[in-house]
């Protein structure tokens, strides 16, 4: 499968008015209060760290929660609120975040523990699982198959982009990130690798 980018790529900071340093929070609407807590909190491990009314609705809940390095993930929620996502223009698709690769088989064993079904793929520069919230949102679970520097992702992405399209593939394999590597000067032996892709009927 060839894909012919429509579109510049480059690691490069683009020349714009305005430019983001990094991720503060994002915000989901969220169903109930009691089944979020139990997925990101007690199942994901993300602490709880600021509960408090939704300030423009007050008759909401906004939850908080440390993604793990700070950043926030935060849910607006409800006890009669739908709990099916509308996925739309302007809508979330999923949720990624990162795990360790040594947590990896035992955040799978977790997940059946608790009745989460999951897909398992690897993406070529990742490896991921992929289940849904108790809200019906896709949240990916990723695991890093190369140690990268987190300043210089971007800069390996872009080169290992440059790769594929240079070898006329259709998306991002190893042998492209390995290439990138190497031409950065940076490790290009996995860290990681999981025997993929496996499903368990996540939609």
């Amino acid at each position: 499968m060839e894909h012919t980018p429509q579109h510049d790529v480059t690691a490069e900071p683009p020349d714009s008015p305005v430019h983001t340093i990094g991720t503060d929070h994002m915000t989901v609407m969220g169903g109930d209060a009691a089944s979020t807590i139990a997925f990101y909190r007690d199942l994901l491990g993300m602490p709880l760290v600021l509960e408090q009314p939704n300030l423009d609705a007050p008759e909401l809940t906004h939850l908080f929660f440390d993604t793990g390095d700070g950043r926030i993930l935060t849910f607006f929620v409800g006890e009669s609120r739908s709990t099916r996502p509308y996925r739309g223009p302007g809508n979330v698709h999923h949720l990624a975040f990162s795990i360790a690769p040594e947590e990896f088989d035992a955040t799978k064993t977790a997940l059946e523990s608790a009745g989460y079904e999951f897909n398992e793929f690897d993406r070529g520069a990742f490896h991921s699982l992929y289940t849904q919230d108790p809200n019906g949102l896709v949240i990916e679970l990723v695991v890093e198959k190369y140690d990268i520097p987190p300043k210089r992702r971007g800069e390996v992405l872009a080169l290992a982009h440059e790769k594929r399209v240079d070898a006329g593939a259709g998306f991002v394999d190893d042998e492209h990130m390995q290439a990138a590597l190497e031409a950065l000067d940076l490790d290009p032996n996995p860290r990681f690798e999981g025997d993929a892709p496996t499903g368990r009927g996540v939609e």
